[in-house]
């Protein structure tokens, strides 16, 4: 599945990124701290975080995550939308609880 894909079947607001929406996803990881993301998330991965901040951007870059969702309602800061725009790292926010994304994301197909 590409984010593109995904983000028809979500209900997400993309913030960043738009150039990467042919990423293609394959799994997804939730989590907020960032040493665990990038020892346990996979290349491709969608990651879901109530993190916000610009070090999400470097964190995502590292691992080579498809694309960010920022959930309960956290609005993603200026210079973190900058440079996911500069490194095409798709970024959405959303008002859904982690919990609520995956059983979404399940239910598009991606586990």
């Amino acid at each position: 599945m590409k984010v593109s894909e995904m983000l028809a079947g979500a209900e997400l607001n993309q913030v960043a990124g738009e150039s990467g929406n042919g990423n293609g996803i394959k799994g997804a990881y939730i989590g907020d701290l960032l040493s665990l993301v990038m020892s346990r998330a996979l290349e491709g991965n969608l990651w879901i975080t109530i993190q916000a901040h610009e070090n999400i951007v470097a964190v995502a870059s590292l691992v080579e995550v498809s694309a960010i969702v920022v959930c309960e309602g956290i609005h993603v800061e200026p210079g973190t939308v900058a440079k996911a725009n500069e490194l095409d790292i798709p970024i959405f926010e959303s008002k859904a609880s982690a919990f609520e994304l995956a059983k979404t994301m399940i239910g598009l197909g991606i586990q």
